[in-house]
């Protein structure tokens, strides 16, 4: 095997590292293309081939998307999340809403129980977000305001390795609720997530636990009776 520079190899490392922070940080959000290599080498001030390197190793990683003649999109926040999208991509839907509603529930009988006073300012705020996200008839600000909500009451949670699997699961819920809400938000199919709210904020646990329980299995539901030809389909939950 033959040997390679310990610096060039260190600088490359570097460059990575700089590179996952921007995606973890959210700076280059699920989706969104990255600078150009031109871009990024006078930005970090190294050469094109240590670029090359980085970002095929996030690519390999599955960090980044490379699109030959259309550039380079994130393409999920983690390693272990881009594993999961790649293996989980294709999964059926149910088995999809099953996993959230088994996570989600539990999250929330714990968030009921260990909520803190920040934790519901931080759930107010969210769910206000998600209210004005659905009147501004804006899907994708919809589906991220509505992700954003669930995940808070993960975080309320407490346990740390249920609030890394679930940040972890992130992109492919998004991916679930894309395909549940469509393209159009319609009024009869919006889903109040004020109940789940209050009984955290009330410590009541086997309420908490049940209404988040039952929202992956409502979407569904509506999703499965809608004909399939009708391209309008029920916000997520």
């Amino acid at each position: 095997m033959p040997l390679t520079s310990p610096r060039r190899s260190a600088l490359v490392d570097q460059v990575i590292a700089q590179l996952r922070n921007q995606i973890t940080s959210g700076e280059w959000p699920v989706g969104s293309r990255i600078p150009t290599e031109p871009e990024l080498v006078e930005l970090l001030g190294v050469a094109r081939n240590t670029v090359r390197e980085a970002v095929r190793a996030l690519a390999h990683n599955g960090l980044l998307d490379i699109r030959q003649g259309s550039g380079t999109y994130v393409l999920a926040t983690s390693e272990l999340a881009g594993v999961m999208h790649r293996r989980f991509a294709g999964a059926d839907p149910r088995h999809i809403a099953e996993l959230r509603s088994t996570l989600e529930s539990s999250a929330a009988r714990l968030a009921a129980e260990r909520r803190t006073e920040r934790d519901l300012v931080q759930l107010d705020a969210l769910l206000a977000r998600r209210e004005e996200a659905w009147g501004s008839g804006d899907a994708e600000r919809f589906i991220a305001a509505d992700h954003a909500l669930h995940m808070a009451v993960v975080a309320a949670s407490g346990n740390e390795v249920l609030i890394e699997l679930y940040a972890d699961l992130g992109d492919l819920i998004r991916d679930w609720l894309r395909g549940d809400v469509g393209t159009e938000l319609t009024p009869q199919s919006h889903l109040d997530h004020g109940r789940l709210v209050e009984a955290i904020r009330r410590g009541d646990a086997d309420t908490a636990a049940s209404e988040a329980a039952g929202y992956p299995f409502v979407c569904l539901g509506r999703s499965d009776a809608a004909p399939r030809a009708a391209a309008l389909s029920p916000a997520g939950g």
